[in-house]
């Protein structure tokens, strides 16, 4: 019976460490799993607030008409240019007129003053003409093919100024003139002044300052003057021409898109755009048999002085050929103590 007794005991004791020991593995291989199983935890991620980039439109420089009000002037023909004046070349009848008297920036047209300095100077055209640093246009950061170094003759230099209204080609005919840039700025004022053009002021060869300025009575005169001369009509009507600079063949490209067009006879035309001119325009052309001279200042849209053109076109050739145009005229002209200047 002791020995029962002492039997249950050990096998109570042994039961009780068994229990423990498996107890004690439980635990270590729950915390194990627990240390091994746990789920991550997973950080957010700092992010960074990204800047929304918008486009900021560039506000469009207002042009000296605009400035002015003189879109507000209604004519007849709805013209999109602030400035017109058509005139009979021949027998000097006013058949439209719309602010004529205003004085405003004139951009390239200014290069038609340029091509008649030289023109008449009767310089050898043949004569090889560096074009240096002089020439970037520093004022409104145009761009140009012809390099600096580029060497091309005062005839093909004249020829890329009036057709394809090339700044660098236009600055060095002046530079390059006898006496300098100076003498011939001076030049192109007095040849202004001696054809009645007292409207007109020039500062420089090529048109990009602002301060070259005329009226379209002033230009409807030098328009009509300049077509006697037959350099200036063919390379400013040419629609066309390359030019071998080094190993480069650049091609040009008449400015005027109308010198192409069958319907138009076109004797001499110039282009010119700055902002603070708009879209400008001046022709000699030929319509319903008439010789107009054409005068479009301050266009709005890159397009609309050749609209304008072809409107003033469509209404000569639309008018009874006796003496319609006077009556129909629309006059919306500025007096002259209503001009604008600047500064």
């Amino acid at each position: 019976m002791k020995r029962l007794t002492l039997y249950i005991g050990f096998a109570a004791i042994f039961s009780s460490l068994m229990f423990t020991s498996v107890h004690a593995e439980v635990v270590k291989h729950r915390s194990t799993s627990a240390k091994y199983n746990k789920k991550p935890v997973v950080k957010a991620k700092s992010v960074r607030k990204q800047s929304t980039i918008r486009a900021v439109a560039v506000p469009k420089v207002a042009s000296f008409g605009q400035l002015a009000g003189l879109h507000a002037a209604p004519d007849a023909l709805d013209l999109k240019s602030s400035v017109a004046l058509v005139v009979d070349q021949d027998t000097q009848e006013v058949l439209f007129r719309k602010n004529d008297l205003a004085v405003l920036p004139i951009a390239s047209i200014t290069k038609l003053m340029t091509g008649l300095l030289v023109s008449e100077a009767k310089l050898p055209m043949d004569e090889m003409i560096t074009i240096t640093q002089d020439d970037v246009d520093l004022e409104k950061g145009s761009s140009s093919r012809l390099r600096v170094g580029t060497e091309l003759s005062r005839g093909e230099l004249l020829h890329l100024a009036l057709m394809s209204s090339e700044n660098r080609a236009a600055n060095a005919l002046g530079r390059s003139y006898p006496g300098g840039l100076s003498v011939f700025v001076g030049l192109m004022n007095a040849r202004a002044k001696a054809l009645g053009m007292m409207d007109t002021r020039y500062v420089e060869p090529t048109g990009l300052s602002s301060k070259n300025q005329s009226s379209a009575r002033d230009l409807a005169t030098l328009v009509s003057f300049a077509y006697g001369d037959p350099t200036l009509r063919e390379l400013s009507t040419s629609t066309g021409h390359q030019v071998e600079v080094g190993s480069r063949t650049l091609q040009y490209n008449n400015t005027n898109r109308l010198v192409k067009n069958p319907s138009w006879e076109i004797g001499l035309q110039k282009t010119g755009y700055i902002s603070e001119a708009g879209q400008c325009l001046v022709m000699q052309a030929k319509v319903a048999g008439r010789k107009l001279i054409m005068v479009f200042l301050d266009s709005a849209g890159k397009l609309s002085r050749l609209g304008d053109a072809e409107r003033v076109k469509r209404w000569v050739e639309s008018s009874p050929a006796a003496g319609p145009l006077a009556r129909t005229t629309p006059v919306a002209s500025l007096n002259s103590d209503a001009r604008v200047l600047a500064n």
